[in-house]
């Protein structure tokens, strides 16, 4: 069973290494960041940071009832539209966990998600859903960033301290 406590420690640390990547990030040009490097779904860094960013506003709108799809990826080409945007999406999710209850967060229900497909979900599951995916897209910035000549420092797992 998931509790409002630990899923909102596990959304603070997942975001604290959001916020190191997007800090080391930041010493590139926006060029840099849109700079296409072949072999991932989503080709440059502002892309898979966005993705990221993006994921968990949609999931979290699907526990809210909402379907917020329609971020424009051209609105945050730069690093500080990028954390104006983590910052108001994990503000989001930071109320929602403050507000839901150990019923809420454990117990299955009826959620739509895109395409209009009704499904049972678990709403803890989806908070650590979202947690996990920043991990997956961080080792792929972290992969781009070295093929950019900038690896990314030591320290951006997941915080266990």
């Amino acid at each position: 069973m998931h509790t409002h406590a630990s899923l909102f420690d596990i959304h603070t640390r997942s975001h604290q290494s959001l916020v190191k990547l997007m800090d080391h990030c930041a010493g590139f040009s926006d060029d840099e960041l849109a700079r296409e490097v072949e072999g991932f779904g989503y080709p440059c860094i502002r892309l898979q940071l966005h993705h990221v960013i993006g994921a968990e506003q949609y999931w979290v709108g699907v526990l809210h009832g909402l379907m917020l799809v329609d971020e424009l990826e051209e609105d945050y080409a730069s690093i500080d539209a990028l954390r104006a945007f983590r910052e108001r999406v994990a503000g989001v999710t930071h109320a929602y966990l403050q507000t839901a209850d150990e019923a809420e967060l454990n117990t299955a229900r009826k959620m739509t998600t895109f395409g209009g497909h009704e499904r049972e979900l678990v709403p803890a599951h989806i908070i650590l859903r979202t947690q996990t995916h920043i991990f997956q897209h961080q080792g792929q910035v972290g992969a781009m960033c070295r093929l950019l000549g900038r690896p990314i420092p030591p320290g951006l797992d997941f915080p266990v301290q």
